[in-house]
């Protein structure tokens, strides 16, 4: 049973789903907007806000400790150094005065055509 099982499995292990949202992140960051499953898409929404709130402490702190404090958790998460940078210098800073909602899940009209897959676009909030 499934009782109290909130995320998503997407039928891979632990580490493929590490590496899934790893992807899907480091994707988003860089190109500020992706298509995707609906479902991945849904999945990818906290782990993409827990680095962007890092960056916006980061933005908002004095301390250069911490600023580097939370950098190396970023990293830790996502682990490409580009895409951090990306967030830590330019998107942190975009949602300064933003409590949260920091990407808009946009459902597609038609399905895949493939596979009949229910796509959406994931891109940041401005």
């Amino acid at each position: 049973m499934r009782h109290r099982v909130k995320k998503k499995h997407f039928d891979r292990t632990k580490e493929q789903r590490k590496a899934l949202f790893r992807s899907l992140a480091r994707a988003l960051i860089l190109e500020e907007r992706i298509t995707t499953g609906e479902q991945k898409a849904k999945a990818l929404r906290p782990f993409i806000e827990r680095l962007i709130t890092l960056a916006k402490k980061a933005h908002q702190e004095q301390d250069e400790v911490k600023k580097l404090h939370y950098r190396r958790q970023a990293l830790s998460l996502l682990p490409d150094k580009e895409a951090v940078a990306k967030l830590f210098e330019d998107i942190g800073p975009r949602f300064e005065n933003r409590n949260g909602g920091y990407i808009r899940i946009v459902k597609m009209p038609m399905p895949r055509r493939g596979d009949s897959a229910e796509l959406a676009i994931v891109e940041f909030v401005e």
